[in-house]
């Protein structure tokens, strides 16, 4: 069975762990770990693929002897579970072929290489867990392996704070998780999937699961407000780390989402996707403000992966409204909106890390303040980043766009609705929608602009080398694939029909067979796009317009004063920086959303200091959820300190009063 043999290869994966022990400090100890990885995940890909595209209805279920003695472990691969193997195991392999460049630098490879493989292990264990025990063993797993990554440098301060809030953050979520178990599971304790299915919580109950399914894994996610740990984590881990956690870890966490609230929960009111699309809507924008405030191109990249779980949780929640209602086709193309960017973005979002980690490698910088001219000292870097900037902006024909235009369109439908509630929301959502698309777009022009165009800003920009061969074949892989999913989009819509049918009960209208390889949504009278046709129209117009200006522009030399672009002063200095591109937005959005403030210091007559320019700006966010709470630990802490200088009597009778206090408790329990 597919299941079985997919166990297999996490085993193979959980046996490279200690075998990066042994080869941590050898030469070629990164080449055979990052290699094995490399064909194990394809490998794992290949049979999910399988299972995805020869699925009938049929699952492929095995138990093992492990973890509680009545329940033992079980596994299943169902579509769902297949679709995001995928994810995970293209991710993996991906990520695999880039360390295999990548690594050969690595600092501390003992540090990495043996939590590397069983990092993917976890993942695959979470997707393929078929009971509340095996899940949350395996989520906790996911969380401590991907932890011990991210303070792998741990001699930077600033990575073990990282890891400290992504530890707190992930134990929340955690525990989150297992109390909407424990009110899954009922009085029976029967924490089998299909146990759960069969008498799913209904009422009251299941919106409590609802919202701690929502808080467990939103955390791990990224959802705004539980987001903290993310822009943290991710620069502090190695690149390709930071590509498997932002593109394929935070994918997990929306698996879990869907299993639970669409597969366990049963049948969703209609209420539920009012919380979920509030959630979506406001994740998305602030991922994206945040994003434009940001000079460290890492930590603009894991901000726009807040961006993009909010776009995610737009489409669920779009598809949870029309499930309530018995919309079914709606549905089916609101969920295959969400999940289509779920796959997009793994793709483009390991794509833009990759490139950041390759920047960084060859400039030891991840401040765009201190980059600029790449494009000349690494020209294929330069390229491929740029395929993954217009992926992320959403511009046809690449496959952010494809996403975001099914979500679009599944907005449209909103009208169909009966409730006055979702009427008046949808189009709110779709505006902030459209809002965080734009502002996507200006943040990665500037992020592309100021760091590959431009003059060199620091004379280690100046001596940059273009990345090794296999980092480059690993973009150029993610690059192509950005291409072809946005290009022949229905291809990858056929083949999450079977996860929809599962899920909603019905999938959209096959779309292989439409002429010309178009897509149409629900019908070719409302909406229909085809990005072959605007593929081959963009290099046709783009190549037409070359010619003629290479043709027809006069061949006459002419000399005057070289155009300065408004700086006439050759020091790069005096260009654009990242924080003067955001100006003009972080003027119209950062007073009110980030409490903004320009402090302008000039010199006094005739003194030749320079001019200073600095802005500050609070997280409103943190300030109001998250740091009251670590006041409040540690004012506790502090008060709480005594109780270790108490003597053996005052102990003992600690002990007693609280013994007493717990049986007081349960005589009154009713």
């Amino acid at each position: 069975m597919m299941v079985v043999y997919a166990l297999y290869g996490v085993a193979a994966l959980l046996v490279l762990a200690p075998l990066a022990i042994a080869l941590g400090r050898s030469p070629r100890g990164s080449a055979v770990i990052y290699g094995a990885s490399l064909i194990v995940t394809l490998t794992l890909g290949m049979i999910a693929l399988l299972n995805l595209f020869e699925y009938s209805g049929r699952v492929s279920v095995v138990s093992l002897p492990l973890g509680l003695p009545w329940l033992g472990a079980h596994f299943r691969i169902d579509a769902l579970a297949a679709f995001f193997l995928v994810v995970v195991n293209l991710g993996g392999a991906a990520a695999s072929l880039f360390a295999l460049g990548y690594g050969q630098h690595e600092d501390s490879p003992q540090r990495v290489l043996p939590f590397y493989p069983a990092y993917l292990a976890a993942m695959n264990l979470v997707v393929m867990a078929d009971d509340a025990f095996s899940f949350l063993v395996s989520w906790e797993f996911m969380s401590l392996t991907s932890w011990a990554l991210v303070i792998a440098h741990h001699r930077i301060k600033e990575n073990l704070q990282a890891g400290y809030v992504y530890l707190l953050m992930a134990s929340f979520g955690t525990l989150a998780l297992l109390l909407a178990f424990g009110l899954l599971a009922g009085s029976d304790g029967n924490y089998a999937f299909d146990a759960i299915r069969a008498t799913h919580a209904n009422g009251g109950l299941a919106a409590l699961v609802l919202i701690l399914v929502l808080i467990g894994a939103g955390s791990k996610a990224g959802v705004v407000p539980l987001h903290a740990w993310l822009p943290l984590a991710h620069p502090a881990a190695p690149s390709h780390v930071s590509a498997l956690m932002s593109g394929v870890m935070t994918k997990v966490a929306v698996y879990g989402f869907v299993r639970i609230v669409f597969d366990l929960l049963g049948p969703p009111d209609w209420w539920w996707s009012m919380v979920v699309l509030g959630v979506g809507g406001i994740t998305a924008v602030m991922g994206v403000l945040y994003a434009l405030m940001q000079h460290d191109l890492k930590r603009l990249l894991a901000y726009h992966t807040v961006e993009n779980i909010g776009i995610i949780y737009i489409g669920l929640g779009l598809a949870l409204a029309f499930k309530a209602h018995n919309m079914p086709l709606a549905a089916a193309l609101a969920l295959t909106a969400g999940l289509l960017h779920v796959f997009n973005h793994s793709v483009f979002k390991s794509l833009l890390f990759f490139g950041a980690g390759s920047v960084l490698n060859a400039t030891g910088e991840r401040d765009m303040e201190h980059l600029g001219g790449l494009i000349h000292r690494m020209p294929q870097t330069a390229f491929v980043f740029l395929v993954g900037c217009v992926a992320i902006s959403a511009l046809p024909p690449l496959n952010g766009f494809v996403s975001e235009w099914l979500t679009f369109q599944a907005i449209l439908l909103s009208p169909q609705l009966p409730s006055w509630g979702l009427k008046f929301l949808v189009p709110a959502v779709g505006a902030l929608l459209a809002l965080s698309a734009a502002l996507a777009a200006a943040c990665f022009v500037k992020a592309f602009g100021v760091t590959f165009l431009g003059r060199a800003s620091t004379p280690a920009a100046q001596a940059a080398k273009e990345t090794d061969t296999n980092s480059l074949a690993a973009m150029f892989f993610l690059a192509a694939l950005c291409l072809v999913a946005g290009i022949l989009p229905g291809f990858f819509i056929d083949a999450l029909a079977p996860v929809t049918r599962s899920l909603v009960g019905i999938s959209m209208p096959h779309q292989a067979g439409v002429e010309w390889l178009s897509i149409v949504p629900i019908a070719e009278s409302r909406s229909s796009y085809n990005g072959l046709l605007v593929f081959i129209f963009i290099v046709f117009s783009g190549t037409l317009a070359a010619s003629a200006i290479h043709r027809l522009a006069s061949d006459k030399l002419r000399r005057g004063p070289a155009w300065d672009c408004g700086y006439p002063d050759p020091n790069p200095a005096t260009q654009y920086t990242a924080s003067s591109f955001a100006q003009p937005i972080r003027r119209v959005y950062g007073t009110s959303v980030f409490r903004a403030r320009e402090i302008g210091e000039m010199p006094a007559p005739g003194s030749i200091l320079p001019a200073r320019l600095t802005v500050k700006l609070r997280d409103l966010i943190w300030d109001a959820a998250y740091a009251p709470v670590a006041d409040g630990i540690g004012y506790a802490s502090e008060k709480l300190n005594s109780l270790q200088f108490l003597t053996i009597r005052q102990y003992l009778s600690l002990v007693f009063a609280a013994l007493v206090l717990l049986l007081l408790v349960l005589a009154i329990w009713p």
